[in-house]
């Protein structure tokens, strides 16, 4: 499976805008710009589209770890924050809230560490990339 996402940029870095379009057009260009990633413009930034994929890829994965445990979670919340800093993502923190019947709390920690580790964004979060470019007259 292979999951599609575009950028379009025109213009310098601080003074440029873009936009971001999904697979699914869930967004749909998008507004990005300087103003939106470091500053508090209309729009969204690239730390804020890894937090929500990090948060909800973590959640998932310990769904389906609790279920094979088992165990219906009622809810589980989870906010991600992004540390951006010195032009570098250098932490994201997982805060989670759970509703959980019947589960005790070393069974709870395992399941949940397991998702930290193994959730397919916690894992990209530290792997190779590689780049395929053509540039066009």
């Amino acid at each position: 499976m292979i999951r599609k996402a575009k950028a379009v940029w025109q213009g310098s870095g601080k003074d440029g805008k873009g936009h971001l379009t999904t697979q699914s057009l869930v967004l749909n260009q998008t507004a990005y710009s300087f103003n939106t990633r470091f500053a508090d413009g209309a729009g969204t930034n690239p730390e804020e589209l890894i937090a929500a994929a990090h948060a909800g890829c973590f959640t998932m994965k310990l769904s389906f770890n609790l279920s094979g445990a088992g165990y219906i979670p009622e809810e589980l919340e989870t906010t991600c924050e992004i540390s951006f800093e010195n032009g570098a993502i250098s932490r994201s923190h997982l805060i989670l809230t759970a509703r959980v019947e019947g589960i005790d709390q070393d069974r709870f920690r395992e399941l949940v560490d397991d998702a930290e580790k193994n959730c397919p964004v916690s894992r990209l979060l530290n792997t190779s990339v590689s780049v395929e470019y053509r540039l066009n007259p």
